[in-house]
């Protein structure tokens, strides 16, 4: 009896083990130039130049250099402090170079196009860079609501626009494609 309870206890342990073990976690997504920056082996260089802000986002051009190879990298990174109660926690997202073309284009279509008329049913329409990063737009109460998401899987990293932040923001993408290599 004892030694049929002592089984039965080790096998719930193992089954809880397994199932635990087997829990997917949700890895964050990284840009080319954030794995660059982040090769073992290296002594890496980061450099932070001010574009300018929107809203309580950040905006900066990013230049990581590995100064063993002279290997130059540059791209764009979005940062907002998220302050609560008890803590600031800082959100951030980098794009890389080749994909600031299709978040200008995107901008673009979504002024010139989709916001031009409001959809009867829900609709959303948005830019996922391989990092992770979103910009959007959705309908709500018969009118778009804007946004821009700086990690994909945090509720708390979004800085919610205006329609008219987007030329903003396309403005601010102009001029960081000035700066980058």
């Amino acid at each position: 009896m004892k030694s049929k309870k002592i089984v039965t206890l080790m096998m719930s342990v193992l089954f809880a083990a397994q199932i635990f073990a087997q829990t997917p976690t949700k890895e964050k997504e990284i840009s080319n130039a954030e794995a660059f920056s982040a090769k073992a082996g290296t002594l890496m260089q980061k450099e932070f130049v001010e574009v300018g802000s929107l809203k309580k986002a950040k905006v900066q051009v990013l230049y990581y250099t590995d100064l063993i190879s002279s290997v130059k990298k540059s791209a764009l990174k979005f940062e907002v402090d998220v302050v609560t109660q008890y803590s600031t926690d800082t959100k951030v997202a980098v794009l890389d170079v080749d994909e600031i073309d299709g978040l200008m284009k995107s901008i673009k279509l979504m002024q010139e196009k989709v916001m031009i008329t409001v959809p009867t049913n829900y609709t959303e329409v948005y830019y996922r860079s391989r990092g992770g990063f979103e910009a959007g737009c959705f309908t709500s109460k018969g009118a778009w609501s804007c946004y821009l998401k700086l990690e994909k899987f945090d509720g708390k990293s979004y800085v919610w626009l205006e329609a008219a932040d987007l030329t903003t923001l396309y403005g601010l993408l102009e001029q960081a494609k000035t700066k980058m290599l």
